[in-house]
C-alpha cells in the first residue's frame, strides 16, 4: 500500500527532494448503496467514498500528507491551524509523524470529543479561544505573520492538491467519472479540490466526462446559500459549522463551472441521513458527512436525478469523531434483570 504522494506524484507538486510524511492515507473504500436508490425513488447507482477510513478518520489526511511534506521540505519546525473539527486531529498526527510541533485554536466548547482526543494524544498544544472558528483562524492568520509558524489549514496551497486525489480513486474505481457527485460544504475546499482532481484526469483522457458537483451546507451555518456571512453559525454538524468559509469563492466558482449546485439541509434531514446510513447501510459516518446524502435525497424529491445516472457522495469523517450524537438520537435501553425471560422480553422476538 502507498500513501497519495507515491501513488499520485506525477499529479502533485513534489520532488525528488520533498521528504513524504505519510501514514499510507488515501485508497478510500467506494461502497455501493445498497438502499439508497430505493429511498431515492429513481433507478441509479449511488456509492459512498468513505473517506472516514483514512488514518485519523477524515479526508483532512489527504491534505495533510501535502502541506506537511511540503513544510518540511521548506524547513518548517511547526504547524498551526484554527479547528473545531477534523483538521485539528490530522494535523496533530501528522506533525508527530514529522517530528515537528503542532498548535491548534479551538472554538471553546464547539469541537466535538473524538477530535479534541486526537489531538491532544497526538501532543498538539491546543489553545481554546472564547470565539468561533472564523475568529479562530483570523488568529491563526496574524499568528503566522509574526511567527516562522506554516498554516495547515484548508487555505494552504497543498492541502487542496493532496485533497483532489479523491476524485483520481473514483475515477480509477468507476473507469469514468460520476454524473453527480454530492459533497458536505464547510469551509469549502473540498468541493474545489474534487473538481480540480476531475478536471486534471478528463485532461489527461483517464475520466470521458465531468460530474456537475451538488454541494450542501447545514441550515444554521449556509453562508454560501444565504450570500452573507453567518456570525454565530449553529447546527449539530459540527465539521461544517462554519460562518465565512475560507474557499467559498473557490466553492462558488466549482457550482457554476460544473453546472451544480450549493444548498442547505436542516439539522433534521442530516439526522435521518446519518441514521439511515448507520442502519441500513452498515456505514457510520459523523453528521457533517451526511449532509451529502441528505442533499442528495432531498434533490431526488424534487425530481432533479434521472434514471441511469451514477451518483458518489463524499463521507467525510468517521461516526467516532462524534460519539455524543450517536448515543443522543440512539438511547441505551434501562438494565434487565439478569435471567433468560427478562432477556427475551427486552429482545421482544
Amino acid at each position: 500500500m502507498k500513501g497519495i504522494i507515491e501513488r499520485y506524484r506525477a499529479y502533485l507538486p513534489v520532488t525528488d527532494k520533498t521528504p513524504v510524511v505519510t501514514l499510507l492515507e488515501g485508497d478510500t473504500p467506494l461502497i455501493p448503496s445498497r438502499c439508497l436508490p430505493e429511498v431515492l425513488g429513481v433507478k441509479v447507482k449511488v456509492y459512498f467514498k468513505f473517506e472516514g477510513l483514512n488514518p485519523t478518520g477524515s479526508f483532512k489526511d489527504r491534505g495533510m500528507t501535502m502541506a506537511v511534506s511540503k513544510g518540511v521540505e521548506l524547513g518548517s519546525k511547526a504547524v498551526v491551524c484554527a479547528s473545531t473539527w477534523n483538521t485539528s486531529a490530522s494535523a496533530a498526527a501528522y506533525a508527530a509523524r514529522a517530528g515537528i510541533a503542532c498548535v491548534v485554536l479551538i472554538p471553546q466548547g464547539q469541537i466535538a470529543l473524538g477530535k479534541l482526543a486526537q489531538a491532544l494524544i497526538h501532543g498538539a498544544r491546543v489553545i481554546p479561544i472564547l470565539g468561533n472558528f472564523d475568529r479562530a483562524l483570523a488568529l491563526v492568520k496574524e499568528i503566522s505573520k509574526v511567527r516562522p509558524i506554516l498554516i495547515v489549514n484548508s487555505i494552504n496551497p497543498y492541502r487542496i492538491e493532496g485533497q483532489k486525489t479523491a476524485a483520481f480513486e473514483v475515477v480509477d474505481v468507476l473507469g469514468d467519472a460520476p454524473d453527480i457527485h454530492c459533497i458536505p460544504v464547510g469551509n469549502a475546499a473540498n468541493i474545489t479540490a474534487y473538481w480540480k482532481g476531475y478536471k486534471e484526469y478528463k485532461k489527461e483522457g483517464k475520466a470521458t466526462r465531468l460530474p456537475k458537483m451538488w454541494g450542501f451546507q447545514a441550515s444554521g451555518a449556509a453562508p454560501l446559500v444565504r450570500g452573507k456571512i453567518i456570525e454565530d453559525p449553529q447546527t449539530i454538524a459540527t465539521a461544517i459549522r462554519i460562518g465565512n468559509p475560507a474557499s467559498g469563492p473557490a466553492a462558488l466558482a466549482t457550482r457554476e463551472e460544473s453546472g451544480g449546485a450549493i444548498d442547505e439541509v436542516s439539522d433534521d434531514e442530516i439526522l435521518e441521513a446519518y441514521q439511515l446510513l448507520a442502519n441500513r447501510e452498515g456505514v457510520f459516518s459523523e453528521p457533517a458527512s451526511a449532509a451529502a446524502v441528505a442533499g442528495l435525497i432531498k434533490y431526488a424529491r424534487k425530481g432533479l436525478l434521472k434514471a441511469g445516472q451514477t451518483v458518489v457522495c463524499t463521507l467525510t469523517g468517521h461516526g467516532l469523531k462524534d460519539p455524543d450524537t450517536a448515543t443522543k438520537v440512539k438511547n441505551l435501553p434501562p438494565p434487565v434483570k439478569p435471567d433468560k425471560d427478562a432477556v427475551l422480553k427486552a429482545i421482544g422476538l
